[in-house]
């Protein structure tokens, strides 16, 4: 099997699990077995990840609050030839986190970067949407205050499909404005992959009935798309 390191000073983009940790590929283990070093957004959570495959490599933590001589530093050492997995939480880098930074010093300085692929909250709910969706668009976490109404307002628009992110906290707060701003069908993804994993159709409001109904369920992060349709 090739060895996944045959390139010195490469930073590989490694996607892991979102939530079964059966869902990590060969190849994304083989790439973090053999890593001079794992930058994990969250490093207590990797290390559950690691742990469960048995792998011990030396890991720092790398999100959204770490400062430039940091990315600095780490970019100096994939030029003297250190290899990196940069990993989040769950899914993949680059989508609604702060790997795309590191990638972007990264190519600056010249390094190499290769995209170990798997598992995302996005592609896994598009898979069983049931709905076209060769286009549409995808909108990452709606702002917490400044922007959020006329978040909601461009999806309610939107001709296409779109997809977003949502947190529990504000999830219920959020279909509801969604709702004032006009009509839309919705597919919300909650705990995918995991044990209690459910997929909830329906009109705005009948996803907030359904979630009154059951509010112990407002838990965990979900994924929605929101579209035109009867």
């Amino acid at each position: 099997m090739q060895n996944p390191m045959e390139n010195p000073g490469t930073l590989f983009i490694v996607a892991t699990p979102i939530g079964n940790l059966s869902d990590i590929t060969l190849r994304a283990l083989e790439t973090l077995k053999a890593s001079d070093l794992i930058l994990a957004e969250d490093t207590r959570v990797t290390k559950k990840l690691l742990s469960h495959y048995e792998i011990s490599r030396p890991i720092q933590s790398f999100h959204e609050h770490s400062d430039e001589r940091k990315a600095a530093a780490l970019v100096e050492r994939l030029r003297a030839g250190e290899n990196m997995a940069l990993v989040t939480d769950a899914g993949t880098p680059g989508l609604s986190d702060p790997g795309n930074v590191l990638v972007e010093k990264a190519l600056a300085a010249g390094a190499s970067v290769t995209p170990i692929p798997g598992v995302s909250a996005l592609t896994a709910l598009v898979s069983v949407a049931g709905i076209d969706m060769r286009e549409f668009l995808f909108r990452g976490f709606p702002p917490h205050k400044k922007g959020r109404q006329t978040f909601f307002r461009e999806v309610a628009a939107s001709e296409v499909p779109v997809m977003y992110y949502e947190s529990p906290h504000r999830f219920v707060k959020n279909l509801e404005l969604l709702a004032s701003c006009g009509e839309k069908r919705l597919i919300v993804g909650r705990e995918l992959t995991k044990m209690y994993e459910e997929v909830v159709r329906g009109s705005v409001l009948e996803v907030l009935a359904y979630f009154a109904e059951h509010p112990e369920k407002v838990k965990g992060e979900f994924s929605v798309i929101a579209y035109n349709g009867k």
